[in-house]
């Protein structure tokens, strides 16, 4: 799993020693030659006399860098207000759900405070006059924020502006002559150089670990930040190296230390950081006072899997992306894309996955045009849609700004018969079925009424309530037009059919094995 590490709770160090021995005598470590007297093996540093002796392109020590760049590097220190959850047990951040204290009862007549809670990250200064980039996550909704200095000040911060897009964001503190440090913006760091991160686990300040670069535009899986593509590396970052950075051996910042995989919670050599080329830009902006905008689709895609794409019929190469869903009046549905769409390509650019697009949209300007290379129903087209801004809460947009669907509703009436396809029990959109399945009025297509029991269909998940929107590309509203499509399918040779699936979290593509004639 992934773990951010914006608190600092406390660490525990175990020291290991341990002896070696052999049968013929004890080894004296370290050692490059050794010579053997009267049974003991005594250690040589050879003819160099160089003890501990880097391999050929090591530096001999990280010393000199980390003297150089360390009094550009802070710990940050947060306090946030948290909402008293019921049983009056406040949570502590970092920490697991049910983990926490009690909250102490007010006396009589005296108001309620809401709690705070304290975390802690690492920033530095990118500038004189004290400017401090640091993660979103270590300083969002905080109350207020204080920054300690190598040289043992504290002073207190406000925020400039943040981009949850990217994890980034930047504060300030008063004052000038700050030293500080620059992002790398011209040499690429390569898989196998050397990288230091300077910062502040477990509330251990000033902390320096080395490692290499180990892999570059990693994705992490993580759909807060679709617009980064991660350096990983192998520099012990833990809780509290969150917004520190990331120095090659010349002192030049090229990641901001923003994410780790862990399956404890410590570091195991795994971490992450936004590259110099991201965090330069954004932050560059949010110091000018500028927003960040970003192009808008207003679509919800997924990437074409392998077993879409067989069921599809496309080459074993063949990537895209999906259009799982429009939202109303957004760009996207303005200039005509439509649900099932498939997206090859935008202004002449490959698109082979979902986080493809989304980067390529986010990367034009408000306004831009974006001319989409699509597959519809089979057959290509070309649809130009006006890049519209990304809005700030990204979710409610694609909801419409309507608030959730009921769960259930009270009477309900008995389900429609339907007819068998494929294992499915399907009937078309009534209002009736809208009723008792809670279905908006903009669904249309076929109700799921029954999935038959032990079929194929059952075990793959479908369940009474859920709507086939698509079959194979296209729209379908009877139980007619899913057998029409499904013997088109069957006709081409192919076993499965792609099926665009609404569900109450959403729709989804879901591949239907077909039953095969004897």
């Amino acid at each position: 799993m992934l773990k951010r590490k914006e608190f600092i709770l406390g660490a525990a160090v175990g020291l290991t020693f341990a002896a070696v021995a052999t049968a013929g005598g004890v080894i004296d470590w370290p050692g490059a030659n050794a010579q053997e007297v009267s049974g003991r093996l005594v250690p040589s540093a050879g003819a160099s006399a160089l003890a501990f002796a880097p391999p050929q392109g090591a530096p001999l020590s990280f010393a000199d860098i980390f003297d150089q760049v360390s009094p550009a590097v802070v710990q940050i220190d947060v306090e946030t207000r948290v909402e008293r959850p019921r049983g009056r047990m406040i949570p502590i951040p970092g920490f697991p759900p049910g983990f926490g204290f009690q909250a102490p009862q007010p006396e009589a007549g005296e108001e309620e405070e809401a709690p705070t809670a304290q975390g802690a990250g690492s920033g530095f200064f990118i500038s004189a006059n004290g400017f401090i980039v640091t993660n979103n996550h270590v300083v969002a909704n905080a109350t207020k924020i204080t920054v300690k200095l190598s040289d043992g000040r504290e002073l207190e911060a406000r925020l400039v502006g943040r981009d949850a897009d990217t994890d980034l964001a930047v504060i300030k503190v008063e004052g000038s002559d700050f030293k500080f440090v620059s992002f790398e913006e011209t040499a690429e760091p390569r898989v196998g150089d050397w990288v230091i991160a300077v910062g502040n686990p477990f509330g251990l300040g000033g902390t320096a670990t080395a490692g290499i670069v180990s892999a570059r535009a990693r994705e992490i899986g993580d759909s807060s930040t679709p617009y980064t593509d991660y350096l990983q590396i192998d520099a012990a970052i833990n809780r509290g190296n969150s917004g520190g950075p990331t120095f090659d051996i010349y002192g030049r910042v090229i990641g901001v230390n923003s994410a780790i995989f862990s399956p404890t919670g410590g570091s195991v050599g795994i971490g992450f950081a936004i590259p110099a080329s991201i965090a330069k830009s954004v932050t560059d902006r949010l110091m000018s006072g500028r927003a960040i905008e970003r192009g808008y689709l207003g679509a919800t895609i997924s990437t074409i899997t392998d077993e879409e794409r067989d069921a599809y019929g496309f080459a074993p190469d063949f990537e895209a992306a999906y259009i799982v869903d429009v939202t109303a009046g957004a760009p996207a549905a303005r200039a005509g894309l439509q649900i099932g769409d498939i997206v090859t390509s935008l202004n002449g650019r490959k698109i082979t996955s979902s986080t493809e697009l989304t980067r390529a949209v986010g990367q034009a300007a408000p306004g831009d045009n974006l001319r989409l290379e699509i597959i519809r129903e089979g057959r290509q087209q070309v649809i130009n849609v006006r890049s519209g801004t990304r809005p700030a809460d990204i979710q409610a947009a694609q909801n419409g700004g309507n608030p959730d669907e009921p769960e259930s509703a009270p009477d309900r009436p008995a389900a429609a018969a339907g007819e068998v396809v494929e294992g499915l029990t399907v009937a078309p959109v009534t209002e009736a079925l809208r009723t008792r399945y809670s279905l908006p009025e903009t669904v249309n297509g076929l109700v799921i009424t029954a999935a038959a029991q032990g079929s194929r269909a059952a075990r793959i998940g479908f369940e009474p309530g859920m709507v086939i929107v698509l079959a194979d590309q296209r729209p379908v509203r009877t139980a007619a037009d899913l057998r029409a499509a499904v013997a088109r399918v069957k006709e081409t040779g192919r076993d499965g059919i792609v099926l665009l699936i609404r569900t109450a979290s959403g729709n989804r593509p879901v591949v239907l094995p077909l039953a095969t004639t004897e």
